[in-house]
């Protein structure tokens, strides 16, 4: 974890008084986490995941920062699981049918045009498809594999997500979370204390939740469903 730089926090000015239990320590400005604390709560939000991926659970991924961005999008692709990674889309969770409405619209579209069914519009109207599906696309193309409420929220830095973190909790879904020492954790029922803007920290981190929740799935299946397991192409 050292080696990693998981346990490194952002500087003491922006600590939140909530994480001051979680802190070790400081060097030179820079807040040094408990590392037995975040090991324990790195297992404990394992456990909390295996147990919901036993159960079929669809994990919704959020990460839009630089540093995590792209290595929770593979985490997240790997598994077939939704994932937003540009910006989150206000009633994502709360107003959840109008979002699926406009995701099967984009799959449709999307659809129609690889069937080759728009060709027979002018090419002005094929160009505004075309539009359409390309703004589609950011918003919601992360969000296609998502057909139900999804049973837990995963948030890589809660501050900047805090609206997320809101509807999930309007909602009674469980939020899990990397915390650095500039969150809040009250708001939070299953915290990783961890450096959330570290991309090396994120990928030890999304190595060790791959390596617990890999053996859960069986080899050319992934369940969003219990009810309604999903082949898919390859291996996992």
């Amino acid at each position: 974890m050292v080696q990693n730089g998981v346990v490194l926090g952002h500087k003491r000015s922006k600590t939140h008084p909530k994480m001051k239990p979680f802190i070790t320590g400081n060097r030179n400005e820079i807040e040094i986490l408990n590392p037995a604390a975040t090991w324990d709560s790195l297992e404990s939000a394992i456990n909390f995941l295996r147990e919901k991926i036993s159960k079929g659970g669809l994990i919704l991924f959020v990460a839009t920062k630089p540093a995590a961005k792209a290595v929770v999008k593979n985490f997240a692709d790997e598994f077939k699981y939704p994932f937003v990674g540009r910006r989150w889309l206000g009633g994502t969770l709360t107003n959840f049918q109008v979002i699926r409405g406009r995701l099967s619209h984009f799959e449709s579209l999307r659809d129609r045009k690889e069937r080759g069914e728009l060709l027979k519009y002018t090419k002005k109207e094929q160009r505004d498809f075309d539009k359409e599906i390309g703004k589609l696309s950011q918003n919601f193309l992360g969000l296609l594999p998502m057909k139900k409420v999804p049973d837990v929220l995963f948030v890589v830095d809660a501050e900047a997500h805090v609206t997320a973190i809101k509807e999930a909790r309007i909602l009674g879904i469980p939020v899990v979370a990397i915390l650095d020492t500039n969150d809040d954790p009250s708001k939070i029922s299953n915290p990783i204390y961890a450096s959330d803007h570290s991309r090396q920290s994120v990928e030890w981190i999304m190595s060790q939740i791959k390596g617990a929740i890999k053996p859960l799935l069986p080899r050319g299946y992934v369940f969003h469903d219990a009810r309604d397991a999903k082949v898919i192409k390859g291996n996992l």
